[in-house]
């Protein structure tokens, strides 16, 4: 794991978040910087549990947060049997060169009962060219 990436342990629910900043689509110029980051969820616990929704909290580097809630990630609401993984790849766009990530997964196992998976802080940095 490198250092701007984080991992987290919840009930058996692994969290794995790897950012990566990507130049080709920012302009420091128009204080626009693309990150894309990587998120592989492993169930490591005994029960099947279904993604139902995600709470992110983005943070610039000028201490503006904002909280993105919605079903699901990236349209979909990803079953993950025992011993299995789900990963996907998202963006988030900041008006600074650094900011961080954090938030949470609600899954429902399949007896039932509601997890909160915490995603721990990781962290984007972009590379700044002073012209």
């Amino acid at each position: 794991m490198n250092k701007v990436s984080s991992e987290n342990i919840t009930e058996g629910i692994k969290i794995i978040a790897d950012p990566v900043y990507q130049p080709y689509h920012s302009s420091e110029k128009e204080k626009r910087f693309l990150f894309s980051y990587e998120i592989t969820i492993v169930n490591q616990s005994k029960v099947g549990v279904t993604l139902r929704s995600r709470m992110w909290k983005i943070i610039n580097s000028d201490g503006e947060d904002k909280i993105i809630r919605g079903e699901g990630v990236v349209g979909e609401m990803p079953f993950i049997a025992p011993g299995e993984s789900y990963k996907y790849t998202s963006f988030s766009i900041l008006d600074t060169p650094f900011g961080t990530m954090e938030g949470f997964y609600i899954l429902e196992r399949e007896d039932g009962d509601i997890i909160q998976a915490n995603i721990n802080r990781f962290y984007l940095t972009a590379p700044i060219t002073h012209k």
